[in-house]
């Protein structure tokens, strides 16, 4: 019996591994068609499980990303830019004037 434990175990594990890896390396419109099955039948499942959120976030995970430029806020480039440093503030000091170190 504790074969059969064991090897199903190592199976699943095998199955979860194989299923990260083709998410994670595969076309992303293929992790949306799977993301928005997963959220549909997770939507299906019965209450008591508690699987309603779960479809939800999927269900927006699913969606894709958002239009701004790194996918977040959507306000990239809205802050304002600080003012210029003037280059009367640096410090130069000449390259002659280093000294090499001993």
């Amino acid at each position: 019996m504790n074969s059969v434990i064991d090897s199903s175990l190592v199976g699943l594990a095998l199955l979860v591994s194989a299923g990260y890896a083709l998410l994670s390396l595969g076309p992303r419109s293929l992790r949306r068609r799977l993301l928005a099955l997963l959220s549909r039948a997770a939507a299906r499942a019965p209450a008591f499980l508690g699987l309603r959120r779960t479809a939800q976030w999927l269900a927006v995970a699913s969606a894709g990303k958002a239009h701004g430029a790194c996918g977040g806020c959507d306000d990239c480039g809205s802050e304002k830019v600080p003012a210029q440093k003037s280059t009367a503030a640096e410090i130069t000091v000449p390259v002659g004037k280093i000294g090499r170190r001993a």
